[in-house]
């Protein structure tokens, strides 16, 4: 009697296997993906002519590679508010901040072919400054511009979220504490002393790395390059969301006080993810910035924080591939109606987000697993 308590006392436990990055289903379609980026918008875009109906043109080309970095913002969304439980709408800012700093350095670019032929920025010259300011000074290095995209929003994130998260606020008290701290970012960027080009912010880039940045072949660069960092992030979104880190953020989510008694800290936690979904951001405005052509105050704007949550929402909070397809719905939209009826757009986007918020509680992936009969 006492052998057998002893061995099922003993017995082992068995611990959860960890679940595979993609299925077969998904490495099929990532596959997929990776080839339409890398192989067929090139071929369609560049050696198929015009006149075919299989072009893809240089418009069609902007947009997706807009509409790309729009989703990477909205996969850093996902890891902080669909697996963490936090709604962060100040995202806008750290995607401005990477842009900005992508734009210091096409400014730099310029060189002396700028209106009045200086060295300095045309809008620097027009408010009769001398010399660059302190913060841009390694802004004519790639190198420096690279590590600066990462390190701004990063730093500027860990800041704000220590104090934040130290502090215990969270629901909508740190919601509104987001959108306050992006406002506050757009309102000093407006100012021309500040050295951010006041209300213009950057535009009239010229070159990228010495080479012409308006040619075709350079945009569909950039298009690829846009593409596989979206696929890398999403990538990285399922191995994190896998490993036991991934699960600790989930558990926050479900029950933050279950954790805090189960011995875990939830603030490295929820500070590490909230600094890797504001990099994330960061490295999409920097991507952003060189297709579209400029970077302006605008972009911090709290519509645009809210944009980002409403392309996670619409998509599926809390699957990763939702908030992509979500960017791509909501952007594609914009992109037609704001043609055809301007007007309409934001009436639109506000009825969009009460649909979902009433009846696709899980999003457009929710509700296609629930017409096929899988578990939302």
């Amino acid at each position: 009697m006492t052998s057998h308590t002893s061995s099922s006392v003993h017995a082992p436990v068995a611990l959860p296997t960890k679940p595979a990055l993609l299925s077969r289903a998904g490495w099929t379609a990532f596959t997929v993906a990776l080839l339409a980026v890398c192989a067929l918008a090139p071929v369609l875009n560049l050696w198929v002519p015009e006149t075919s109906p299989f072009h893809l043109s240089d418009y069609g080309v902007a947009l997706v590679g807009k509409i790309m970095c729009f989703a990477i913002c909205a996969l850093a969304m996902d890891l902080i508010w669909g697996y963490t439980g936090i709604l962060s709408l100040g995202h806008g800012l750290f995607f401005a901040l990477g842009g900005y700093m992508m734009g210091m350095y096409l400014m730099r670019q310029i060189g002396t072919d700028g209106n009045y032929k200086s060295h300095l920025p045309d809008f620097m010259v027009f408010l009769d400054w001398k010399e660059l300011p302190w913060h841009w000074a390694f802004s004519d290095s790639f190198v420096a511009t690279l590590i600066l995209i990462v390190l701004v929003p990063g730093l500027v994130a860990f800041v704000f979220g220590y104090f934040a998260f130290r502090s215990r606020i969270k629901g909508v008290y740190f919601s509104i504490i987001t959108q306050a701290m992006t406002f506050a970012a757009m309102l000093l960027f407006f100012r021309n002393e500040t050295g951010f080009g006041g209300n213009n912010g950057f535009t009239d880039f010229k070159r990228i790395l010495g080479m012409p940045i308006a040619t075709q072949e350079m945009r569909m660069t950039l298009f690829v390059l846009t593409g596989l960092m979206l696929l890398g992030c999403f990538l990285f979104g399922r191995w994190l969301i896998a490993s036991k880190f991934g699960r600790v953020l989930q558990a926050i989510r479900d029950a933050e006080s279950r954790v805090m008694f189960s011995g875990y800290n939830p603030l490295p936690y929820k500070l590490t993810i909230w600094v890797i979904s504001a990099v994330m951001c960061g490295i999409a405005g920097a991507l952003y910035v060189p297709q579209v052509g400029i970077i302006n105050p605008s972009e911090m704007s709290a519509a645009n924080s809210i944009e980002i949550a409403i392309w996670a929402a619409v998509g599926g909070r809390g699957t990763l591939i939702g908030p992509i397809a979500g960017a791509f719905i909501v952007n594609g939209a914009k992109s037609w109606l704001t043609v055809t009826a301007p007007e309409y757009w934001l009436y639109f986007l506000g009825a969009l987000f009460i649909a979902v918020t009433l009846w696709l509680p899980n999003g457009v992936v929710g509700l296609v697993k629930k017409l096929r009969g899988e578990k939302a």
